[in-house]
């Protein structure tokens, strides 16, 4: 199973003119939009097309939340995965989060490039969501700008992105990133969240939020192997949620999301390999609405990792326990290649020889083996995936 910037530069131009003055920081969460307008009829007047952040993203995930849906989180590595994911989210009318691991970054730089410190990773990462906010408007679709599993060894590739949202905050009032997930499963829970809770302090500043991981997503992804993790820690308990919660409310101003683990696992594997439980989401959520005394029966907002090849009936079982996002890159990196191989064998024939084609042994084949024309067979094929997941996760047609 398993499907791994700012607000679009949403401030006038005289915000880079020389002398001008950096927007005030008070509050940064509340760093939303400068009109009450409303852009999307089902959505918040805080979420505008473009990339959302702060304000706006708390406001998008809590409507996807209350109206019982959950936003497709999908990896991406570089612009051509990018563009079919706001492709995707066009034609199915929800939001989409772009979401950059720290391979997919360095891959994004350039694989041949030195990444000693992380320094391929952090640049790749930070082009791709310039890339996102330059272009993400244009979709007409709010588009979360997310990075994926951190491990602890890893926390300097979140350094220096955060660095690069400090950065573009001070020019604009918005972080260059929505939101960053901190895998520190591996780690002691108090350890794990203690860190988290260093991090969220960091991120409160510019209003970027913040996405932990509790127990382990079984399975290997983008250098993260737990392909042989004892199966008791594939099911996180509701006191360890509760936990969390209680620490990682303190952070004045926080915002996060919580990554459970109940069964999942990345990858695709055969039906009845894997026992997902979600229900584990439900006694979590009762746990901490008793321990807080709130009205409120989903306090928590859950992401769902290793999402692809689950079935139906266990996803939308889990997003009524509030997920608000779920992770795909199995699946959509197959839909990607499913797409360029089909264009192969449409097209073979014209595939072999620079000239010479079945219309004639001068004929020009140029058109046909012009990389954009296989790379767009790549995106179509990954976005129509992308709007049968959006089916699954019940966010079509979410906005209007």
């Amino acid at each position: 199973m398993k499907l791994a910037i700012a607000a679009l530069l949403a401030g006038s131009a005289a915000a880079f003119a020389p002398g001008a003055t950096a927007p005030a920081r008070s509050s940064a969460l509340n760093m939303a939009a400068t009109t009450t307008e409303k852009a999307f009829a089902k959505l918040p007047a805080s979420v505008k097309p473009g990339v959302v952040t702060g304000t706006a993203l708390t406001d998008l995930l809590d409507a996807a939340k209350e109206q019982g849906y959950a936003i497709p989180g999908v990896n991406i590595v570089g612009s051509n995965s990018i563009n079919a994911c706001m492709e995707a989210a066009a034609k199915y009318g929800g939001p989409i989060m772009v979401t950059f691991s720290k391979g997919g970054g360095q891959f994004i730089a350039g694989k041949s490039v030195d990444n000693t410190d992380d320094v391929a990773s952090i640049a790749g990462t930070i082009a791709g969501a310039k890339h996102v906010h330059e272009v993400a408007k244009l979709y007409g679709v709010p588009v979360v700008l997310h990075t994926d599993h951190c491990q602890k060894a890893w926390l300097p590739w979140i350094d220096g992105l955060l660095a690069a949202s400090e950065e573009h905050f001070a020019a604009t009032g918005e972080p260059l990133f929505s939101s960053h997930m901190l895998d520190l499963s591996e780690e002691p829970l108090e350890e794990n969240i203690g860190i988290c809770k260093q991090y969220l302090e960091k991120f409160a500043k510019v209003g970027i939020l913040i996405e932990f991981e509790l127990g382990v997503t079984g399975g290997e992804e983008d250098g993260v192997d737990n392909t042989d993790v004892d199966s008791s820690r594939l099911y996180t308990q509701p006191e360890e949620v509760f936990y969390a919660y209680e620490q990682l409310s303190q952070v004045e101003g926080g915002a996060f999301t919580c990554a459970a683990s109940f069964g999942n696992v990345h990858g695709v594997y055969a039906p009845g390999n894997v026992d997902l439980q979600p229900i584990i989401l439900y006694n979590s959520q009762k746990y901490i609405q008793e321990k807080i005394g709130s009205d409120d029966d989903k306090p928590m907002r859950f992401v769902f990792h290793g999402g692809s090849g689950s079935s139906v009936e266990d996803i939308q079982y889990a997003i009524g326990a509030g997920v608000v996002k779920m992770n795909i890159d199995t699946d959509t990196q197959w839909a990607f290649w499913d797409g360029v191989r089909a264009y192969e064998a449409k097209y073979h024939d014209y595939l072999q020889g620079q000239i010479g084609n079945p219309e004639g042994d001068d004929k020009p084949n140029k058109k046909y083996y012009d990389p954009r024309m296989s790379l767009r067979a790549g995106e179509e094929s990954m976005a129509a995936r992308l709007v049968k997941a959006a089916e699954d996760l019940k966010c079509v047609n979410v906005l209007n």
